[in-house]
């Protein structure tokens, strides 16, 4: 029977796929800006900085032998507030509205690159996350949290995007951003949308965790 350590990440052969596919999307962008003469792109990459935060996060704890619950519990929790980052960069295709009509390919190429990134980033931390809860809780219960973390970064996503919140905005705005959550539940049929969005995006991310694992469990 597989157990969770089957899902955890060869870094040699992740670490390299991370870094070159970085890359690419670095000089595609410089391509861009040099063909273009602008920056405008340039978010891309900040975007992908934050991206990379939850990577790091559950690579530090899946390097850790032993580790305190309590340790696993704070960093959850740091690393949930910064993983919607990851696949939020998939919703940088909006700013294809605002470009020219010769350089939809370009843009939607460079935007597409990105978000690659940023979606396998959330994946394998996904992974990571999966293999350190076995260890401390059953393996049915770390399976509910995953997928409620798919949810919570549909979220998390809608927050970003439409409300433009940012991950660090719990803790230096937090009055604003409670309210607008509250509001939703308060009236889910004003917000329509925003449960729309939620649920779709979050579905999407689970049937997405479930293939990237049985993936994993396979190539092993």
């Amino acid at each position: 029977m597989k157990t969770y350590s089957s899902l955890i990440i060869n870094r040699q052969k992740v670490s390299p796929l991370l870094i070159s596919s970085t890359l690419c999307c670095i000089l595609l962008l410089s391509f861009r800006i040099k063909y273009t003469n602008t920056s405008y792109f340039l978010f891309l990459v900040w975007n992908l900085f934050l991206a990379g935060i939850p990577f790091l996060l559950s690579t530090y704890l899946l390097s850790i032998s032993n580790i305190s619950k309590t340790k696993v519990a704070f960093t959850s929790i740091l690393w949930l507030l910064f993983l919607p980052n990851a696949p939020y960069i998939v919703t940088d295709l909006y700013h294809l509205r605002l470009s020219a009509a010769h350089l939809v390919w370009l843009d939607a190429l460079v935007i597409f690159s990105f978000a690659g990134v940023g979606v396998l980033l959330f994946y394998i931390s996904l992974c990571d996350m999966y293999s350190v809860w076995c260890k401390l809780i059953t393996k049915q219960f770390a399976v509910s949290l995953i997928y409620c973390t798919c949810f919570l970064s549909g979220f998390g996503i809608y927050l970003g995007r439409f409300l433009r919140y940012n991950s660090w905005e719990i803790l230096s705005n937090p009055i604003p951003l409670l309210q607008d959550c509250l509001a939703f539940f308060l009236a889910p049929k004003t917000h329509s949308d925003f449960w729309a969005f939620t649920l779709v995006t979050g579905c999407v991310l689970s049937v997405g965790f479930y293939a990237f694992k049985k993936i994993m469990i396979t190539t092993k």
